[in-house]
């Protein structure tokens, strides 16, 4: 059978179905050679195999490689294998899985685990959209970040309130369809709005709360608001953000429960990775397994991670 047509739908099969090495590696070359082999170089499509079938040489730039230069999994000491379990485990586990814990599964150090989630994620990172939401999308911002009584005095800031201090993550997400959510810097009008109009279709229902923020959505939109400030969550059935608002309540039980803190430099990481999960969530358990391999191509190197 075609490595890409193996089927399984739990960690067991998976394992079945990957017994060595060799038959990771073979999975993930089918997967990401699926239209023909490739230079990672070059880009040329003369490409020699040796009999090893791990290691490939270019017929033009002459170079040699494996199926692993060009992706997260370059100069990764840690076998195909062992980072399939990674894979399953992040796409699998609904709201993640902390690289202490992975580091315990894997029998790796938390150093080790850490860098390898944050390579996955740099896989599960927002592509760019060709389709935009359109119909009912709901939008709202929340604040990630500790609560300013909790802090050691020399670190609380008196000023302001709500959302001092901490990262703003905005969302818009289609009504029975798919999501998209990213840290941005402010909560001004022409940030919000923007990013309204650049992904949510002209003429579609849009929902938000009664901030400031979004007035002037009205014409190029129909836009409707919710005053949650005055206890109002739900009006006429339709009006209502409670979709993006279960989103924001996903988000924080993955920080939360899972990382327990996430630093605001890897926070927008950590946000792609909810997003990707939650618009794959329709697909099979190794559907969603193989969907992250397509997407591998691209190095993160640890230096650039940590600069």
């Amino acid at each position: 059978m075609d490595p890409v047509q193996k089927q399984f739908n739990t960690l067991i099969q998976m394992m079945t179905a990957f017994p060595d090495e060799q038959s990771a590696v073979d999975h993930f070359t089918a997967i990401r050679w699926k239209g023909g082999a490739f230079c990672p170089h070059c880009g040329s499509t003369r490409v020699y195999h040796f009999a090893d079938r791990r290691n490939h040489k270019c017929g033009d730039c002459r170079k040699r490689f494996s199926i692993k230069v060009g992706t997260i999994f370059e100069d990764s000491k840690i076998p195909l294998r062992t980072w399939m379990l990674a894979i399953w485990m992040i796409t699998s586990h609904k709201k993640g899985i902390a690289s202490t814990q992975l580091a315990k599964d894997l029998g790796v150090t938390q150093k080790t685990a850490w860098f390898m989630t944050q390579r996955l994620r740099h896989a599960l990172r927002t592509k760019s959209f060709n389709r935009p939401l359109d119909g009912q999308v709901e939008v709202d911002e929340t604040f990630v970040g500790g609560k300013e009584a909790n802090k050691h005095e020399a670190k609380r800031l008196h000023r302001g309130r709500g959302g001092v201090g901490k990262a703003v993550v905005m969302g818009m997400i289609e009504r029975g369809g798919e999501l998209r959510a990213g840290v941005v810097e402010n909560t001004k009008s022409h940030t919000l709005q923007g990013l309204v109009r650049s992904h949510v279709a002209p003429g579609s229902n849009v929902y938000t709360d009664e901030a400031a923020a979004y007035r002037g959505l009205q014409g190029t939109y129909s836009h409707h608001t919710v005053n949650h400030g005055a206890g109002q969550y739900v009006q006429h059935f339709h009006n209502h953000t409670n979709s993006i608002e279960s989103v924001w309540a996903l988000l924080n039980r993955q920080i939360i429960g899972i990382h327990h803190w996430v630093s605001p430099k890897h926070l927008d990481r950590y946000v792609g990775e909810m997003t990707w999960r939650f618009n794959a969530r329709s697909m099979g358990e190794g559907e969603r397994f193989n969907a992250l391999i397509e997407q591998a191509a691209g190095r993160l190197t640890y230096k650039e991670l940590i600069a």
